[in-house]
């Protein structure tokens, strides 16, 4: 049998691992050095979904049916299989998508934090019992498993954001199918490995690698997946929500942002300066929750832009496998130019500070790099303040009243993630009421969230649902209500009993 770890990877699909049917496959190469190649993948197509949906479908009864709390022992050993195998899958995961190792041991720690947190749910799984409203009477309310799982992941973070969608539906006894993005699945397939070396049984879950068109589609059109939960971009959400709404499919959408950081006057700014760094240029600008934006009160605007600059010059491009480098590439020639078209927009709209260029030199020729880029004086309708750029870029925009900074922090299309930088613990709650986002922090950067609360944002960031933390729960399961009538006589709910005695 091929292994998930051999130069040519295939599809997992009811516990083997197969070529697509049509023998094609596509090729994966790092970020930083387009010499290096990862491997080759199946490009599949419908053939290859159906059959896993298939097998996924066929695995459900006995992964519903049994007990939760065996679910949630064999995802407390794959925790512990994540663990003894996190610095080869780190390894794995900056070289096939390009953040730099530290920050790839970060997102591999994200999926070890949420194994085991939604291994304990597998002893909870809380419904809840209230007082019926007839004698003899008992109600309650129980979560069920709705079926099979379209789990489609993005690549910016190749390991923990399939963790965040597999595991809680996994724990709730659903079955899964995933598509890994093309331009990271060696990560997946590893991860799935590691999967089934802690137990997971055949056809529980599932991987098929190919592209949106001939993967994306067939599976979220398939009449068997019953679940789609998505990370991506807007555009491709939209798409996919009125691909399923065709079967009324349930779907969780996980889309853009365009994060703000405000920096008040009494702010401490080198904090800030390390939250603005951290945030903007964490995983080259490739986060969903990137600070893109800075809202700074105008009186230390200057201030702290010649404290941005100096930071931002000392940064080292390079291979994120590297001890000394701070940013890594970008995923790919598409988005360099993608980012580079936004720079020329940004310099007709607002102040280049620094970078705003490719990066081609020496050890870089190879890779997809490109500078870390400020700009300042920026207008709050300003398109490089209101677009997703997704790169190292960001926008300073001065203000000089509390309510123009939450006009310019609420203007965008998006409301994923927000920060203040203050020592004012009334502005502190102002923002907490004021801000339009579904994560909030307080003297720290927009990024970081922690396995135990939920995460998603409002307005075109997504459609309501939420990942992590108990509330993903809700969207794995069905509610079912229960009445057990115990009074050996039929007892009509709603029904005006003193009317039907007369009669």
């Amino acid at each position: 049998m091929t292994t998930a770890t051999s130069a040519t990877y295939h599809n997992l699909i009811a516990g083997e691992w197969v070529p697509a049917r049509s023998g094609k496959t596509f090729t994966s190469t790092s970020p930083a050095n387009r010499d290096d190649v990862i491997g080759e993948f199946a490009a599949s197509g419908h053939e290859d979904v159906d059959a896993a949906v298939a097998a996924a479908k066929a695995a459900f009864p006995a992964w519903s049916l049994m007990p939760a709390p065996k679910r949630g022992e064999i995802l407390f050993k794959v925790a512990r299989i994540l663990t003894e195998h996190k610095e080869e899958l780190s390894r794995l995961l900056t070289r096939e998508m390009g953040k730099v190792l530290a920050e790839s041991r970060g997102d591999v720690q994200e999926a070890i934090d949420v194994a085991y947190y939604m291994a304990g749910e597998g002893r909870r799984l809380f419904g809840y019992t209230v007082p019926s409203e007839m004698p003899d009477k008992f109600a309650m309310a129980i979560r069920k498993p709705i079926g099979v799982a379209a789990i489609i992941a993005p690549w910016n973070f190749p390991v923990a954001i399939p963790a965040w969608k597999l595991f809680p539906a996994l724990i709730c006894g659903n079955t899964a199918v995933m598509k890994p993005a093309s331009d990271t699945p060696a990560c997946m397939l590893r991860f799935t490995e590691l999967l089934l070396e802690g137990g997971i049984p055949e056809g529980v879950v599932n991987v098929v690698t190919g592209s949106g068109d001939a993967v994306g589609h067939p599976l979220v059109e398939h009449p068997d997946v019953k679940l789609v939960s998505f990370t991506g971009h807007t555009e491709t959400g939209v798409d996919i929500s009125s691909r399923a709404a065709k079967t009324l499919k349930r779907v969780s959408l996980e889309l853009g942002g365009k994060n703000p950081i405000v920096i008040w006057s009494d702010a401490d700014l080198d904090l800030a300066l390390d939250g603005v760094v951290w945030s903007a240029f964490g995983t080259s600008g490739q986060r969903c929750t990137a600070a893109s934006r800075i809202v700074i009160h105008r009186s230390v605007h200057d201030q702290f832009v010649e404290k941005l600059r100096n930071r931002v010059a000392k940064l080292a491009l390079g291979d994120g496998l590297l001890a000394t480098t701070d940013v890594g590439p970008v995923i790919n020639e598409r988005a360099v130019e993608r980012i580079g078209s936004y720079v020329e927009i940004g310099s007709a709209e607002a102040e280049l500070v620094i970078g705003g260029h490719p990066a081609r030199d020496g050890d870089l020729a190879k890779g997809s790099f490109f500078e870390p880029t400020v700009f300042a004086g920026v207008k709050g309708d300003a398109r490089i303040a209101q677009e997703e750029i997704f790169g190292p870029v960001t926008a300073v925009i001065p203000v000089d009243t509390w309510e123009e900074a939450v006009e310019v922090v609420n203007s965008v299309p998006y409301g994923l993630s927000t920060s203040l930088f203050t020592n004012d613990v009334g502005l502190a709650f102002r923002s907490i009421r004021d801000f339009d986002s579904g994560q909030g922090y307080v003297n720290h950067g927009t990024i970081g969230a922690e396995a135990h609360l939920p995460f998603g944002g409002t307005k075109a960031t997504g459609n309501g649902h939420r990942e992590i933390g108990q509330t993903a729960l809700d969207f794995y399961t069905e509610w079912k209500s229960v009445y057990i009538d115990y009074s050996g006589k039929l007892q009509r709910a709603q029904i005006d009993m003193e009317f039907v005695d007369q009669d």
